[in-house]
């Protein structure tokens, strides 16, 4: 199996998004609330990385004058995650991971910001479209009063903008740090404002509390193979792939994670027709920019 990922780094790639596809599933199956969850997520993944760099006898090599900015970005990761799981809990899966592919769109309005680029037209042209889908998904009251799907869409249009704003900040590491080393110390930096969070409230459950064993298999799979897993991973497979191909493919982790859902969850992931229509269109504008871009 590994000879054939070797070779073939396009299935390798899709089937990378598939296990990305599951994280929405992971949130949803997982019973602790969205602080607990985030927390014990982001320190499973930096611990796992942790021992990953120093088995690689990289862990001494990160640049100090790195590492405070890392932690903040961490934080904002931290937000972004806080975010895209309460959109989970409050609404489904669905709303959550249509409204996260809507992160390349926000890109398109904070690189001018960043890397000072003009603001492309077509870009804002999109930005309206996807803008009135989401209004339009919103149109039809859901059947099941239990989902709140206009919070669901709040929180998950603030986890995009979140994930978006790292991937900024990251954009300016990206070619001075290594991928693995990266994300160790933005999860060390969740941790550290998550558990700032919880001593602010004198809530010291974090540390007493038991976990069930479901629980506690989910979050090993969360934060091993769906967090550390992932960028490892990501970054071995963009040595041989386009950036293109990467981000092409990674636009269809919605699409896997709806399909998903509905399979393991058809009674709340079964959506109305306003939000399929809705989530086609605003896949497609996301499928459309990247395609203009690699393009141009």
């Amino acid at each position: 199996m590994y000879q054939i990922l070797r070779k073939n780094k396009l299935v390798s790639l899709h089937i990378m998004v598939i296990f990305l596809g599951f994280t929405g599933v992971l949130g949803k199956l997982i019973s602790l609330e969205t602080p607990y969850l985030v927390w014990h997520r982001m320190f499973i993944a930096f611990i796992s990385l942790f021992f990953f760099l120093l088995f690689k006898k990289q862990i001494r090599s990160i640049n100090k004058k790195d590492i405070l900015p890392l932690l903040g970005i961490g934080a904002i990761v931290a937000l972004h995650w806080f975010f895209f799981f309460g959109a989970i809990k409050v609404a489904n899966i669905s709303v959550a991971v249509i409204c996260l592919a809507t992160a390349s769109l926000f890109s398109a309005f904070m690189e001018p910001i960043f890397f000072k680029r003009k603001l492309l037209k077509y870009e804002l042209v999109f930005g309206i479209i996807v803008f009135g889908a989401l209004s339009f998904m919103l149109y039809e009251k859901p059947e099941n009063e239990d989902i709140n799907y206009f919070l669901g869409y709040v929180y998950g249009i603030a986890s995009a903008f979140l994930g978006t704003l790292f991937t900024m900040f990251n954009g300016k590491y990206i070619n001075k740090v290594d991928a693995a080393k990266i994300t160790m110390v933005e999860m060390l930096g969740g941790v550290i404002l998550i558990s700032l969070y919880f001593i602010y409230i004198e809530d010291y459950s974090i540390l007493t509390t038991s976990l069930i064993f479901d629980d506690i298999i989910y979050l090993i799979l969360l934060g091993t193979i769906c967090t550390a897993g992932i960028f490892v991973w990501m970054t071995e497979i963009m040595r041989h792939i386009t950036p293109y191909a990467l981000i092409m493919a990674i636009n269809l982790e919605p699409i896997y994670s709806i399909i998903i859902g509905l399979i393991i969850f058809s009674e709340t992931e079964t959506m109305n027709l306003s939000f399929y229509i809705g989530s086609s269109i605003i896949l497609f504008i996301v499928f459309l920019d990247g395609y203009i871009k690699n393009k141009k």
